[in-house]
């Protein structure tokens, strides 16, 4: 077989082992920040809206405090809601699956040119395409690929390969820009794009000047590292003025949100948070998508003492590998991997360590490793062609690391499949971290188990000081369970402590609603929307009370408003109506409801509101337009679950697995008919 023959299989064969290894996670659920930047964000609704999302950043997200201008990554998502005619995972998924293996297939190539220029070898093709394979592959890199709101780090990191690419693969045509557009792009998915001016920078010097780090540092050389600043002034410009406009067009508080960290400590703790993420591409075995690891604030903490002393050897391999030319394709390796995690590591995050950050700098570590092992080889090549068995041997090595890893990439996803799971194993990896005990909590509380998800949140306020998402959820679970005296302390509560947030409001509205306190329902449902007036759950507090108040004024006025926000919402149109009538909505078939998706929707809001019966006679309202509706049954099976009758939601729970075994929460709903029926 020639070379060329064996590139193609190679090529074909860690197609299909990718495809493999992903192919259990096209119909992961939503998870975490998903929920306000797709799930609620009705934005992403409408394909006219992609203009707005290059100059409105509370298009980003249905919450103000993530009010982002990343205008390609929300621009993506409003594709897929578009392919997928509503909120379909597998389309999300699929959009960040294929991203991703357009990255792979940027990186062969600029593997590639990076090792040819400075060794000519007939594997060097081979070198590039195992180091794609095991990045395209690695374990770690699942949890940025499972995490749909993670696009983001797929998308900047797809834009500065390609602006790296177009820059070191076609030298002649810099004049033209095109690496510069590349990169614009990029700060328009994420703000780590600056990186790439460091990566830029070395690859210059190491390869088109012959310079190491130590030369470079010498004053003889300052006119050429000069030169070389001047020759990245164009990209450094671009970068700067997109990131600028991203940055000026976002409100000062969501700028700051999330760092709060002290700097000294913090950026102590980053040390030998860089230790983890190096020794995990080695070993992935205790990844978690949300780590429990706090600031260190003890300087002579062993982890203090190993992080520093692995970033000093990091800086001294940089050093000592950019001295001969073939060995810096190992040194820029490193300098990308460490540049890579400098925007998360000079800024104070909340979020000390987080998983899906070694995305980019695995881009990185894979051609340092990789091309370290392979530089071994070659310099053994007469010994290893002499016998046939270490050939073998090694081929064999390198096939079982790959599969290894597509191994553990498919563990990984089962783990992301839905709420329950990634947040059970967050609870089991991470138990020191509060927020992922009530996240499993929020997770048994979907499937309407509010005594165990107290049980979760008791252990979460363990952990937790004065956080109000708790509260509410607390909040939430107890009126679940009928306790209106618990419930109302924790709304309270939640108020106190975040009198500024206004899921604080929306949350105690949506329960106020339900237990027909409308003069209080009102007022909460009003602040809420005085501080974010999108938010759906204040709005259809806010209708619910103006009904229940015969305000059919502000009634009319919220449901048209509503309808702008959100087009063709069921509960928005059943109100509307109600409004026009001066009476009450007619609660399973009101006008304007359409399309099997319109009933469902509306079943969610009778689910929620606590009338099961309108909920099940909605679904069915669904089945008769769309029989094959795994949903419509799930939710009929978690309304007979309410009602307690257990044989109907076994019956209906069956039913939705049988038309679809991947459905997020049949399995739970029909494993808690079977367990009640049982007692």
């Amino acid at each position: 077989m020639t070379p060329t023959k064996r590139l193609r299989t190679g090529i074909i064969t860690c197609l299909l082992i990718l495809i493999l290894a992903y192919a259990n996670h096209f119909n992961n659920a939503f998870h975490f920040d998903d929920s306000h930047t797709i799930q609620q964000n009705t934005a992403i609704r409408n394909l006219k809206n992609i203009p707005h999302f290059f100059s409105d950043p509370t298009m980003f997200s249905a919450n103000p405090q993530h009010h982002h201008l990343r205008p390609v990554v929300t621009t993506t998502r409003a594709i897929d809601y578009w392919l997928g005619g509503g909120l379909s995972p597998f389309f999300f998924q699929l959009s960040t699956f294929l991203w991703h293996i357009g990255l792979c297939i940027l990186l062969f190539f600029v593997y590639r040119k990076i090792a040819g220029n400075v060794i000519k070898h007939k594997w060097t093709d081979f070198l590039a395409l195992a180091a794609a394979a095991l990045f395209s592959l690695h374990t770690a890199v699942a949890e940025t690929v499972n995490y749909i709101i993670s696009r983001s780090d797929v998308l900047s990191t797809f834009f500065i390969v390609l602006s790296l690419f177009l820059y070191i693969q076609f030298p002649q045509k810099r004049k033209w820009g095109f690496y510069v557009l590349a990169a614009a792009a990029g700060v328009l998915a994420k703000e780590t794009v600056p990186v790439l001016l460091i990566i830029l920078f070395f690859y210059i010097l190491f390869f088109e000047k012959d310079m190491s780090v130590a030369q470079i540092c010498k004053p003889r050389n300052i006119k050429t590292v000069l030169r070389v600043i001047g020759m990245l002034l164009p990209l450094l410009i671009a970068i700067a003025l997109v990131q600028v406009y991203t940055l000026t067009r976002v409100n000062t508080e969501t700028k700051d949100a999330g760092l709060t960290n002290p700097f000294g400590y913090y950026w102590l703790t980053q040390t030998y948070v860089w230790l983890r993420y190096f020794t995990a591409f080695f070993l992935p075995l205790h990844l978690s998508a949300d780590t429990d690891l706090s600031v260190i604030t003890r300087v002579s903490d062993w982890r203090i003492v190993a992080g520093i002393s692995f970033v000093v050897l990091l800086l001294i391999t940089i050093v000592r590998t950019s001295e001969k030319a073939e060995t810096r394709p190992v040194a820029l390796g490193l300098i990308w991997f460490a540049a890579s995690l400098l925007p998360t590591s000079v800024l104070p995050f909340a979020e000390v360590m987080n998983d899906h950050r070694m995305y980019f700098a695995f881009t990185g570590l894979s051609l340092a490793v990789v091309y370290t092992i392979w530089l071994l080889i070659i310099k053994n090549e007469k010994a290893i062609l002499a016998k046939s068995g270490y050939k073998t041997g090694l081929m064999v090595a390198g096939w079982l690391i790959l599969c290894l890893h597509a191994y553990g990439v498919y563990q990984r996803n089962q783990v992301w499949r839905t709420e329950e799971s990634l947040w059970k194993d967050v609870t089991e990896k991470s138990p020191g971290n509060g927020r992922g005990w009530m996240n499993y909590g929020l997770a048994l509380m979907s499937r309407s188990d509010y005594v165990s998800a107290l049980e979760m949140f008791a252990k979460a306020e363990s952990l937790l000081n004065h956080y109000h998402f708790l509260a509410i959820n607390m909040g939430i679970a107890n009126g679940g369970l009928k306790r209106d005296k618990e419930a109302v302390e924790n709304f309270e509560k939640a108020i106190i402590w975040a009198p500024d947030d206004y899921n604080s409001y929306s949350y105690y509205a949506r329960y106020l609603a339900g237990q027909g306190n409308w003069i209080k329902a009102k007022a909460m449902a009003e602040r809420a929307l005085a501080l974010n007036g999108k938010d759906m759950t204040a709005l259809n507090a806010a209708m619910a009370a103006y009904q229940g108040l015969a305000l059919w004024e502000d009634l009319k006025k919220t449901a048209a408003y509503t309808l702008t926000i959100n087009p063709g919402d069921a509960n928005a149109i059943a109100f509307l109506k109600a409004a026009g009538n001066k009476k009450q909505a007619v609660s399973t078939q009101p006008v304007g409801l359409q399309t099997a998706e319109d009933y469902l929707n509306l079943s969610l809001v009778m689910y929620n509101a606590g009338q099961y019966e309108d909920c099940i006679a909605a679904c069915k309202n669904a089945l008769s337009l769309k029989p094959d509706y795994a949903d419509a049954y799930n939710n009929i099976c978690a309304a007979y679950n309410m009602l307690k009758e257990w044989d109907n939601a076994k019956e209906a729970c069956t039913k939705a697995l049988q038309l679809n075994p991947q459905q997020p929460n049949a399995l739970a709903n029909l494993q808690w008919a079977l367990k009640e029926k049982l007692e």
